[in-house]
């Protein structure tokens, strides 16, 4: 598909290079048989290009008009997921890719053939963004940050710790993990020789990039878990233990990878290991798994717990009566 999308794109580059082309040229140059070329072009009609040829001679193929735009080598549900990707993106985390979303957007959308554009007008005129309000990251950040662990190139940069500290770190940079809300690097400190997990928000790096290395294997062979569980004991105020009298099964069905880990004690209970800024908010989030459940830590979480249901059960024995 990659090689056929390549000769696509050529091709069409080919025939906006000037007006008539044969088909034995267009096989010369892209060093197929016209039969390919035949096939080629009956495609880029099939995407909605126009594309004349006549017999004989002197016959050929030229471009016709209204023909000048890249084309959409996707499918029909490609193209629609693409839609979708670029507004999320426009309501995402990373700065100034709002606009440059909306833009691909709107050029993607010129680009559609007429039975797709219905389905993304439904998609525009009836979804809206809910996304929490996270810190954005500078997408030239995240662009320098990703070539550089993609190349095996070490990374420099002066880090903002939670505690307003900066600090110069030269690490082995390993993988972008996105939680949803904030983007993290996990990387090899290179001066604590030890990973560490660095905000992106909170990475100012200096280009160039150093050195090349030879990748280390995450921690437990996977990069992601890693860094949630890094999160999640040390962005909180507060850690949490809860014992859920239900399977594990349930629980993680009814959890998110960033909101805890859901660890299997027997066939019907778990321990979900968990934290907040808001112990208050814990304690409603708990009540949404509709299960029995046991607060083994912080302490201070069944204090909040009975001011809460001294609270539901005062408002559920109170009586109005009508007038």
């Amino acid at each position: 598909m990659l090689e056929t999308s390549a000769r696509l794109l050529r091709l069409l580059s080919l025939l906006q290079q000037r007006r008539d082309w044969s088909g034995a040229d267009l096989a010369h140059r892209l060093r197929v048989t016209t039969r390919t070329v035949r096939n080629d072009v009956d495609r880029l009609r099939q995407l909605g290009y126009q594309v004349d040829s006549t017999t004989g001679p002197a016959g050929g193929y030229r471009l016709g008009a209204g023909s000048a735009l890249p084309p959409l080598l996707l499918d029909d549900d490609e193209a629609v997921a693409v839609a979708v990707g670029l507004r999320a993106a426009a309501a995402g985390t990373v700065t100034s890719i709002e606009e440059v979303s909306l833009r691909a957007l709107t050029k993607l959308e010129r680009t559609l053939p007429a039975r797709l554009r219905p389905r993304v007008d439904a998609l525009r005129g009836t979804t809206v963004s809910a996304a929490g309000g996270g810190p954005t990251v500078d997408a030239d950040t995240l662009t320098m940050i990703a070539a550089a662990a993609h190349n095996h190139e070490r990374l420099r940069f002066r880090y903002v710790g939670h505690d307003g500290q900066r600090t110069e770190r030269d690490v082995e940079p390993h993988t972008l993990v996105f939680t949803g809300r904030r983007w993290y690097l996990l990387a090899w400190d290179t001066d604590r020789r030890d990973w560490r997990t660095f905000r992106a928000d909170r990475v100012r790096p200096s280009p160039p990039a150093g050195p090349r290395f030879v990748p280390r294997e995450p921690p437990g062979g996977d990069a992601a878990a890693h860094v949630l569980r890094g999160v999640r004991s040390e962005v909180w105020t507060y850690q949490a233990r809860i014992r859920m009298h239900a399977p594990a099964a349930v629980v993680a069905e009814r959890s998110t990878t960033t909101s805890g880990q859901v660890i299997p004690l027997d066939d019907g209970t778990c321990e979900l290991v968990t934290g907040t800024d808001s112990l208050t908010d814990l304690a409603t989030y708990l009540a949404k798994f509709d299960v029995p459940f046991t607060v083994l830590e912080p302490p201070k979480l069944r204090e909040v717990l009975r001011e809460l249901a001294a609270r539901y059960l005062a408002a559920a024995g109170s009586q109005t009566t009508p007038t």
